[in-house]
């Protein structure tokens, strides 16, 4: 089992990490970020937000012979704000954000994230909900299974696959992922076959809408910009272009004058932005791409805030 942390170096350094902050790691994951953090903040303290149980023990094991300036919290980073005030935190030094299904959940055939293993349709980054991919490819109606492949996965092909997907589940229920990527197959050209896997747009929308990904985002994006002290920074890695747009358009909305103020012959103090944006998108460099495949897709994108 290995987990190889995207844009390691350049996502810690763009923390601009002070040995006696607070910092949160809002995607704990299998602790490759948060065990660069923990390193740096002898008199700080690291909050690391996840809902895999697995993920949550391994990083346990991980963090523990760092240091103890540490505190897990299982939940989801949409809850963040909530979760942090029951334990008397108001403001923090910086968010880290690692968007994505990580290389051990593709890795566990069992959890379904993979087009590649066969295993039972699930999908799920919190096992302990009932809704899975089995209810979105056995249950949805056409209209949503085109909606969601269409607008999670830009599938292009989307309207052949709901269509098949219906057909095949009328004979019987669709239990496993390579049943998926069969069906997949035939709803599409051959063509399409030779540059990427025929199934992975299809899995990424799935899996975005069992995990309802793009909302929990603009939650997680909202609330981690409120709780940054002024100085601080939330850095985000983004794996595809509907994750990647809507953390643009967020740090847009909170770091730039809008259209109706920017006309006044003189814009008030107050409603100058409260944050600038660091980077516009730093991608891997070739050394990584080398070494992690994985890596080809991801964009960091960073804000500051500047001011109360």
């Amino acid at each position: 089992m290995l987990h190889k942390s995207v844009l390691l170096k350049e996502s810690i350094d763009s923390l601009n990490i002070k040995e006696n902050g607070i910092y949160i790691d809002a995607t704990l994951g299998y602790a490759g970020h948060s065990s660069e953090i923990l390193k740096k903040i002898p008199k700080g303290f690291l909050y690391g937000i996840d809902q895999d149980d697995f993920a949550i023990e391994k990083s346990n094991e991980i963090l523990k012979k760092i240091s103890n300036n540490y505190h897990i919290i299982r939940s989801n980073f949409s809850n963040m704000k909530e979760e942090l005030k029951k334990i008397n935190i108001n403001k923090v030094d910086g968010v880290l954000f690692d968007l994505g299904v990580s290389s051990v959940q593709l890795d566990f055939d069992e959890r379904g994230f993979s087009f590649h293993k066969d295993a039972k349709l699930d999908m799920r980054m919190d096992t302990t909900k009932n809704f899975s991919a089995y209810n979105v490819v056995n249950e949805y109606d056409y209209s949503n299974l085109v909606r969601v492949l269409r607008d999670y996965g830009e599938e292009k092909y989307a309207s052949s696959i709901a269509k098949n997907i219906i057909r095949e589940r009328n004979n019987k229920k669709i239990e496993t992922t390579l049943e998926l990527v069969n069906i997949i197959k035939k709803s599409m050209p051959q063509r399409e076959m030779k540059e990427h896997h025929p199934a992975r747009k299809s899995f990424q929308a799935i899996r975005i809408e069992v995990n309802n990904e793009l909302e929990v985002l603009k939650e997680g994006l909202e609330q981690a910009l409120e709780l940054i002290n002024v100085g601080g920074r939330v850095s985000v890695i983004s794996f595809h272009s509907l994750e990647d747009k809507i953390v643009k358009n967020i740090f847009n909305k909170y770091s730039e004058i809008p259209e109706n103020i920017k006309k006044l012959p003189f814009i008030p103090e107050n409603l100058e932005p409260k944050y600038k944006i660091i980077s516009k998108g730093i991608t891997p460099k070739e050394e990584e791409l080398i070494d992690n495949n994985r890596s080809r897709s991801a964009r960091l994108r960073v804000i500051e805030r500047i001011r109360e």
